[in-house]
């Protein structure tokens, strides 16, 4: 193991290409939680209302549904996947985005969600240093592209992922790993609590919600790994991609106005930007 760690430290080409396979299949497992978890949190939701209101609990048994099971197969025609149909990305281009059984085309969200994954993985790599905090990054680069599709396919940040996450940037900012920890914890409430207040000052003002509460607790996660100073930049970077994504997607897909967008993903993206590049952005901005 001392061997391989030295190796990778050493050569910066091994450790790219190892954190890029490593990348594509932790990409795999992605696809599996941003399908599956959004089903299992509304399973749930709906037998714990059923238990609520005295009715017997209906439809598929939760307890046999989970990140591993049942295992991976077509959700045309329920094709077992083989070992051979489940290698990232490179699975997706032999069978030429079609399942090998029935011929339904493959959602290309999964092949870009592992090359999302192994691309983040190397950006990690090129910019935090090696050892704890490269590790600590991937798992932060990670769980913020899950989120980002999860609330691109369900407009749901899922307490699951968003909880930890901060709680992770808490404990490991204890040694001020990324944010002194006084700051790590200002920032996790007043990530909060700023779209805490816009979401009721909007509330009140127009009769409708702007936002849901996973953002708040997103905003806090990223509080929380990157300390206060961080917010201001996060929010007008979010306010910044928002308004640019938002507007080729109406002009895209020709939506109305009215038409919900995620935020979340607008959060995800600016945080990433912040999370490597914000000392770069701030100088030049003071500059």
């Amino acid at each position: 193991m001392d061997t391989l760690t030295n190796a990778l430290a050493a050569s910066p080409a091994l450790l790219y290409s190892t954190l890029a396979v490593l990348g594509l299949m932790v990409g795999s497992f992605l696809n599996v939680v941003i399908l599956r978890m959004p089903k299992m949190l509304e399973a749930r939701w709906k037998s714990e209302c059923q238990e609520f209101l005295g009715q017997t609990p209906e439809g598929a048994d939760t307890g046999r549904f989970n990140l591993a099971f049942p295992a991976s197969h077509c959700p045309s025609c329920g094709h077992a996947l083989r070992w051979w149909e489940n290698l990232p990305l490179i699975s997706y281009l032999l069978l030429r985005g079609k399942c090998a059984s029935c011929k339904t085309r493959i959602s290309p969200q999964y092949p870009l969600v592992e090359a999302a994954a192994a691309l983040l993985a190397v950006l990690a790599a090129s910019q935090v240093p090696f050892g704890g905090p490269l590790l600590l990054a991937l798992a932060f680069v990670w769980v913020l592209l899950a989120l980002t599709v999860i609330d691109l396919n369900t407009m749901l940040l899922p307490d699951q992922l968003t909880l930890p996450l901060m709680w992770l940037g808490l404990l490991i900012n204890i040694s001020g790993m990324f944010a002194p920890l006084q700051d790590a914890v200002i920032g996790a409430a007043a990530g909060y609590l700023s779209l805490w207040s816009v979401y009721h000052g909007f509330r009140l003002l127009t009769g409708k919600e702007g936002m849901g509460y996973g953002d708040f607790k997103l905003l806090a996660a990223l509080g929380a790994w990157m300390g206060w100073q961080a917010l201001p930049g996060v929010i007008l970077l979010s306010s910044l991609v928002g308004a640019i994504l938002g507007i080729a997607m109406m002009l895209a897909r020709g939506k109305d106005k009215n038409t919900p967008i995620p935020f979340g993903p607008y959060l995800a993206i600016a945080g990433l930007i912040w999370f490597f590049w914000g000392d770069v952005i701030l100088n030049a901005y003071l500059g």
